[in-house]
């Protein structure tokens, strides 16, 4: 509790700020709370006003004396007016007022000369958040998630949380799980400091990652992975959710959205040092190739090279991402996507028993940057690549056709040693094997999408037919082999004991499962009434060959799923109560250990939610109450086999889980935002198949409670002007260490902090430069994230401090 009550004492001392922080004229800001897009960047003040002007419609008196030499920061993404305003005047001295509803005034010191700049008329477009496009503070108001169209949130009848560019930003976050971590009931540390895939999980189970509205395609060895700093926003889409994508988790799906060109010139560099040596540069470059913005380009790029917490490992990671849009007319757009990225170091693999890390051992804790590798034999690589085509095209005012594609593959070559039981309770020895994983991963999806809008007496439709399909071809080789055991008390490294000749498991198949899927979705409104409903049939085929058994296999399937929500919105008050029912069919690529394909995932959802968006506040709480059922879930096991440990993995039953979520996200002032979060979980397994023992045991990795806070301010005002602070709790409960229930993960509570400052305020010239301090887990706590079994337990991530210099213009 004290944790809880010193991070919401930080969060109120810096709410009490925000009020003192307001400009003069405020009086003018009710004339103009509309949000709306913005693209002005970093050029001479007048430049920037004039712009301002234009896209704005509001009519600005400058001082010409005033204005000088004077160049402005710029300003990108959604805001009022006033906010925009605010932005474009950072750093340069100068204020504003509003004279009435349409007039703004900016003035430093009395002068003569003022010239009125003449109003323009703005593009309706622009005044519309768009969730392909920047928008300021951290309360995105519309999705393309949840319906595959750009719909208000509040209308939405599921659990739709959104991390936008902002606040990625601010918490430095560099993967996807970091970005989720202050999202309601979002577990991303699945295997602790681990960073070489995404591992999330919601509501008791797994939440797939797509990108662009199609599945990020990946092995069980070549994972693909974005980074973090390649995305716009992440959209989490709660519960199953098949209809519109043919094969998701119920825990739900994550959806990052990529950056996107934009119509006017602008560009990002940044540099940032920290922790374990870590050096990262990335650059971020966008803007017309024609002069009437028919052709435009985005160009984004990262490279970064870092020691770990485990000694003796390091991280390299090499990416970039071209993107060409195309315009011929105002009703057709074609963006094509490239991405190119290496891995020539992925870090280490710590896995740890549980005698040392959750349970006593009088040999001592296990330290947490043990090594559990050798440098003579450790490796990590991987290379991806991947095109993308976003197709539009309007016919008219009724219909619209949309199409998304992706190629990509994969390519991992692995080799590592990672630890099994320790030798005895009383011991700091720890047993090895060793595995040699060569994987291929490659795969085309496809998504067709015809919309339709129409009337039928008074009830509006946004109807959606759709054909996706996916082909997915993997081929692994993997060798497990014995080793010497690793003394933690005492470790050293160069005679790791491998005998390549004889490896006590094997494995070597390739397997392609192709899905196709026709889905039918109608998004009906009458007066306050929204009622969605949807159905989906897909036809699944996978074909698995196992090399060393010289055996084939084929499994067929198909399968209808539905889904219905239905919402009332009081427009008077932005509350919203909804009821939906959603269900989910998930073919799995990849085999259990034994060989045979996996049977493919079922679920079901029950939730009922209330949204609130109040009028006059950037604000939006969600609150859900859910009910979900999985069939066929997936278990893995560690077995002892000819003197080895393999993780056995097989599909034990079905798993139910009833729970609650409860999230806010405002950005109620200028400069100020709140995030904060609770989420309930009671998670069962109802049925046990091959692991007796487990019926009315909770999953591991899932707790019952969890939360998080998170707050930041960004002075504007005073001697303290252009200083930003952010601070921010994470918790989550105690979980189980193993599928019997026996032993428990505690509970643990991190901090994380963030100062920046921009360094306009401190000269002029310096416009669109930027410093950034944040850490995470400040106070250096050490605890295990998560156990999936009594020997393999992971430490979480200790103290990290990155400084980041950052360049907009």
């Amino acid at each position: 509790m004290a944790d809880v009550a010193l991070a919401v004492g930080m969060a109120g001392m810096v709410l009490a700020q925000a009020p003192a922080a307001r400009a003069a004229g405020a009086d003018g800001v009710q004339l103009a709370q509309a949000g709306q897009g913005y693209d002005i960047p970093a050029q001479s003040l007048t430049g920037a006003i004039t712009s301002f002007g234009r896209q704005s419609g509001l009519q600005v008196t400058l001082d010409a004396a005033v204005a000088g030499d004077l160049r402005s920061p710029g300003v990108r993404g959604s805001y009022t007016p006033e906010e925009a305003l605010r932005r474009l005047l950072q750093g340069t001295g100068v204020t504003y007022r509003f004279v009435d509803a349409r007039t703004v005034t900016l003035t430093q010191v009395a002068g003569q000369g003022a010239a009125v700049l003449d109003p323009l008329e703005v593009d309706a477009d622009r005044q519309v958040e768009s969730p392909f496009r920047p928008i300021a503070g951290y309360v995105a108001t519309r999705n393309v998630t949840g319906s595959k169209s750009d719909v208000p949130l509040i209308e939405t009848p599921q659990t739709i949380s959104i991390v936008v560019r902002d606040q990625i930003d601010a918490q430095a976050a560099q993967t996807v799980p970091q970005s989720l971590r202050y999202t309601s009931g979002m577990m991303t540390d699945r295997n602790g400091l681990d960073e070489r895939a995404d591992f999330l999980y919601a509501r008791g189970f797994k939440v797939d990652s797509y990108l662009n509205g199609t599945r990020y395609l990946g092995g069980t060895w070549a994972t693909a992975q974005i980074d973090a700093y390649a995305l716009e926003r992440i959209e989490v889409l709660k519960g199953p959710s098949s209809v519109l994508y043919g094969q998701a988790s119920p825990g739900g799906i994550a959806n990052g959205i990529s950056k996107q060109p934009l119509e006017d010139p602008a560009g990002e560099v940044r540099l940032q040092y920290g922790e374990y040596n870590r050096m990262q540069a990335a650059f971020d470059l966008t803007g017309p190739l024609t002069e009437d913005k028919d052709v435009l380009f985005r160009i984004t790029g990262l490279g970064r090279g870092a020691d770990t917490q485990m000694e003796q490992t390091k991280e390299e990671r090499y990416w970039i991402n071209p993107a060409i849009t195309f315009r011929p007319s105002e009703d057709t757009t074609l963006t094509l996507l490239g991405s190119y990225q290496t891995d020539p170091a992925l870090g280490g693999y710590q896995r740890l028993p549980a005698y040392g890390t959750v349970l006593y051992n009088p040999a001592g804790e296990i330290p947490t940057d043990l090594f559990v590798g050798d440098p003579t034999f450790d490796k990590q690589e991987r290379k991806q690549y991947s095109l993308s085509s976003l197709f539009e095209h309007r016919f008219d005012d009724t219909f619209t056709f949309r199409q998304n594609a992706r190629f990509m593959r994969t390519d991992s070559d692995f080799g590592y040693l990672y630890t099994g039981n320790i030798m005895s309770p009383t011991s700091s020895l720890i047993r090895r094997s060793g595995v040699i994983a060569d994987e291929t991963n490659d795969g085309i999806t496809v998504d067709n999408q015809m919309q339709a809008k129409f009337a039928t007496g008074d009830v509006t439709h946004t109807a959606l037919l759709g054909l996706d399909y996916q082909n997915n071809r993997n081929d692994s080789v993997v060798d497990y082999l014995l080793a010497n055991p690793i003394d933690y008390a005492n470790p050293s490294y160069g005679n790791p004991g491998i005998d390549f000749d004889n490896p006590f498991f094997q494995q070597s198949s390739s397997q392609r499962f192709e899905q196709t899927g026709v889905y039918v979705q109608d998004q009906m409104s009458y007066g306050n009434w929204h009622l969605s409903l949807g159905g989906r049939h897909d036809w699944l085929d996978i074909d698995t060959t196992d090399r060393l058994l010289n055996a084939e296999s084929n499994l067929t399937e198909n399968k209808f799923t539905g889904k219905v929500g239905l919402l009332y919105h009081f427009t008077d008050i932005g509350l919203a109560p909804y009821a939906s029912y959603s269900e989910a069919f998930e073919p799995i690529a990849g085999t259990t250990t034994d060989g045979k394909a996996f049977e493919p995932l079922t679920s079901q959802q029950y939730e009922v939610g209330v949204k609130y968006q109040p009028k006059g506040w950037n604000t939006l709480f969600t609150l859900s109450l859910y009910d979900i059922t999985q069939q066929n879930v997936a278990t893995s096991t560690a077995r002892e086999i000819n003197g080895g440990i393999v993780n056995f993995t097989d599909q034990s039953g079905e798993v139910s889980s009833q729970g609650l979520d409860f999230e806010i996200r405002a950005s109620p002032f200028d400069n100020f935002n709140v995030i904060a979060s609770y989420a309930y979980v009671d998670a069962e397994v109802t049925k046990a198949g091959d692991i007796t023992g487990t019926e009315g045991k909770t999953p591991v990795y899932v707790p019952e409670h969890s939360g998080s806070l998170w707050a930041d301010y960004r002075f504007i005002d005073g001697y303290v002007a252009g200083l930003g602070l952010g601070a921010g709790i994470r918790v989550n409960g105690k979980t189980w260490a193993d599928a019997l229930n026996t032993v428990e993960v505690p509970g643990y509570a991190v901090y994380d902090a963030a100062v920046s400052y921009d360094l306009s305020y401190l000269n002029p010239d310096f416009a669109g430069a930027k410093f950034q301090i944040n850490a995470t887990n400040l106070t250096d706590k050490i605890y295990v994230a998560d156990c999936q079994n009594l020997t393999n337990c992971y430490y979480g991530a200790r103290r990290k401090v990155y400084a980041t210099l950052s360049y907009q213009w």
